[in-house]
């Protein structure tokens, strides 16, 4: 019974790493999704060591792919809809710094 008990815990645990991947993702939490997604490969190295997965796990196995894909398709979707903004910033830096150096040599401007 040890082994079955052992097969379900390891089915449990791609299904939290799956989990952790898709709720980071859903929170637009990048930074957590980034740290899910470094620990993903030693993780399922880890698990893949107790031996061959099992039908049941291989269901799991490929959620969790899934949910990896799902999550970076998340974060390119992301990155396109700042590139707009991120372009905007750098046709106007020299504008923005000639008024930074301005700012600073005002002797009325506040810099509280």
């Amino acid at each position: 019974m040890a082994d079955a008990n052992g097969r379900q815990a390891r089915s449990a645990q791609l299904a939290q790493l799956g989990d952790a991947l898709q709720g980071a993702a859903s929170r637009k939490d990048w930074d957590t999704l980034g740290e899910h997604a470094r620990a993903l490969l030693p993780a399922l190295r880890k698990l893949a060591a107790h031996g061959p997965w099992t039908a049941t796990e291989r269901t799991a196995l490929e959620r969790v792919f899934a949910q990896h894909d799902a999550a970076a398709r998340s974060v390119a979707g992301a990155a396109r809809a700042l590139e707009p903004r991120l372009e905007e910033m750098r046709a106007n830096k020299d504008g923005w710094i000639a008024y930074a150096m301005h700012s600073d040599t005002e002797p009325d401007v506040s810099h509280e």
